[in-house]
């Protein structure tokens, strides 16, 4: 099974499963963008920007929880870099 983290992001669902911030928990959209620190989110037509490093979120319902904190890099730096299972 491919790590979900290596995959692109984007035109992908992501679901915020915890936050710092509680009105982002349960938050979900389609992602329509991605820097190095944040994550951009199509909600009701309207595009919403998320901190990486504030989130843990899951991609297109998918079991495995990713810590946003660990993934704050450049998504082209992202894909090719190896990760230490939890």
């Amino acid at each position: 099974m491919t790590n979900q983290i290596n995959l692109p992001f984007l035109a992908r669902t992501l679901t915020v499963q915890s936050s710092t911030d509680s009105q982002l928990t349960g938050l979900s959209g389609l992602v329509v963008g991605e820097s190095r620190q944040m994550i951009d989110l199509e909600v009701d037509g309207i595009t919403r920007s998320v901190a990486k490093n504030t989130i843990k979120f899951t991609l297109d319902s998918n079991d495995e929880i990713i810590q946003g904190a660990m993934v704050c890099q450049r998504p082209e730096d992202r894909i090719h870099r190896n990760y230490r299972r939890n």
